[in-house]
């Protein structure tokens, strides 16, 4: 599997895209070095969130394929502020499908938690060009939605024209992302986030919330650990 992290988190044995599958254009964004504050997040109608409250939970959501098998494997973590685990959900998308969106959405649907605050997300492009739409996570869940990846990129769209020709609603959905902003975080790392519902500022403050060290999020780090062992146990079982 990747080990570089990129937007685009697939078998790097059988792929030529590059390892990381962020953005339409090449990235010049200024690196965020704003004090964090003590800052709130609005999530659609709910109540305002205390990023600094231990209480504070994160539903991580990250994936694991293999071009060789038609499914992915999403894993959704729900982490407290204390960076404990009390919530798992797994989930399957088409390889090179269009249903990464409702993948993410059934993990929020099955934990059925009211105490879930903020929703992150390992990339938007993942599963081979399966491409979630954070924008509507926000508005079906009313939680704001952090994407994060790792690496500059230059962008996906000749990969999509390559792989996908003439498939016009994939590459919509593509640009419709939007570019990334570039943040660097307390521990000297710099990442690359998309923030639906809530401030660049306050994105920075919920990823060093829930940092530990170098430059991976807990929930999503925890969250791809479970999503390969899912995946190598299906593997395995032959389902």
């Amino acid at each position: 599997m990747n080990q570089n992290h990129g937007e685009f988190d697939c078998d790097l044995h059988s792929r030529k895209a590059p390892v990381d599958c962020g953005m339409g254009q090449h990235l010049r964004s200024k690196l965020e070095n704003r004090s964090d504050g003590n800052p709130s997040v609005h999530g659609g109608n709910k109540q305002a969130i205390r990023i600094n409250k231990p209480g504070i939970r994160v539903l991580g959501i990250a994936e694991s394929f293999v071009r060789s098998v038609p499914v992915s494997t999403l894993s959704g973590i729900v982490m407290r502020g204390d960076l404990r685990i009390d919530g798992v959900a797994l989930a399957e998308i088409t390889v090179g499908g269009m249903d990464a969106t409702e993948g993410v959405l059934s993990i929020y649907r099955e934990l059925n938690r009211e105490d879930i605050n903020i929703l992150m997300l390992s990339g938007n492009v993942i599963g081979w060009f399966n491409i979630i739409d954070p924008e509507r996570i926000h508005g079906e869940t009313g939680l704001p939605v952090i994407s994060v990846t790792y690496e500059e990129s230059e962008g996906l769209e000749r990969y999509i024209e390559e792989y996908f020709p003439g498939d016009a609603e994939r590459l919509r959905r593509y640009r419709a992302l939007g570019e990334r902003s570039a943040l660097r975080l307390k521990t000297g790392y710099d990442l690359f986030v998309r923030a639906h519902g809530l401030s660049l500022k306050e994105a920075r403050s919920v990823l060093n919330r829930f940092t530990f060290e170098g430059r991976i999020p807990e929930p999503v780090r925890v969250a791809r650990l479970v999503a390969r062992a899912a995946m190598r146990i299906g593997r395995e079982s032959g389902e």
